[in-house]
């Protein structure tokens, strides 16, 4: 699909304001991109490439709702931080994408509002409050609502950046939203245990013993 120089302005204009310095930008249509320019993060994305899946131009096309999130480098060889927003092309749905570089600050991010999870072949928008913990499984991270899965590209330790104050890292494999516990209880090796209100069971490690206690004060 031929885009215009016009139109390509139309899309990139919207982001001069707030796009950091050496950032690269893409745009994707019809499972293709149609338009790079490349930053200091260069994915040497090429017109005509097609886009891959679990890449962020795909969950937004799919979802049709912004995304963001660190890909990691079995996406397309090198990871990165991504920031997409469906954009209507000619009629189609298309991906504005941010590319930045995988240790790009988040201190300045606001919380998340919500957390968009892969499903077999669909992607759905969870409520942040709706989320009752994370979990780090096989290279893969989960979060569970309902107590329903859904994987998605962004690790543990990005999503701890960005989730509000009821969220608390217990393990190095869980994050575990505060609303969601029903008690804390030990193990017969004197370790607490996290139960939540759907009786999962999550163990806390003694390197967040500490925090945890501070932050529930017992």
């Amino acid at each position: 699909m031929e885009i215009s120089k016009d139109q390509l302005k139309k899309y990139t204009g919207l982001l001069e304001d707030w796009i950091p310095k050496g950032a690269a930008i893409a745009i994707a249509v019809r499972g293709e991109y149609v338009y790079y320019v490349a930053g200091n993060q260069d994915l040497q994305l090429q017109k005509g490439q097609k886009v891959k899946e679990g890449s962020i131009a795909e969950i937004v096309m799919q979802t049709c709702c912004r995304t963001e999130g660190l890909v990691e480098d079995k996406i397309l060889n090198v990871p990165y931080y991504g920031i997409a927003y469906p954009i209507d092309i000619l009629g189609e749905t298309g991906a504005l994408v941010v590319i930045l570089p995988p240790d790009y600050s988040l201190v300045h991010q606001p919380p998340y509002r919500f957390l968009t999870g892969k499903q077999e072949e669909e992607w759905r928008p969870i409520p942040i409050e709706k989320i009752a913990y994370m979990e780090s499984l096989q290279k893969k991270t989960w979060f569970y609502a309902g107590k329903e899965p859904y994987k998605t590209n962004i690790p543990l330790k990005e999503l701890q950046q960005r989730l509000p104050e009821s969220f608390l890292r217990i393990h190095r494999s869980y994050i575990v939203n505060v609303s969601f516990i029903d008690r804390i209880i030990r193990d017969f090796s004197s370790n607490l245990l996290v139960l939540l209100q759907d009786g999962t069971e999550l163990p806390v490690s003694q390197t967040y013993t500490a925090d945890i206690r501070n932050a529930l004060g017992f």
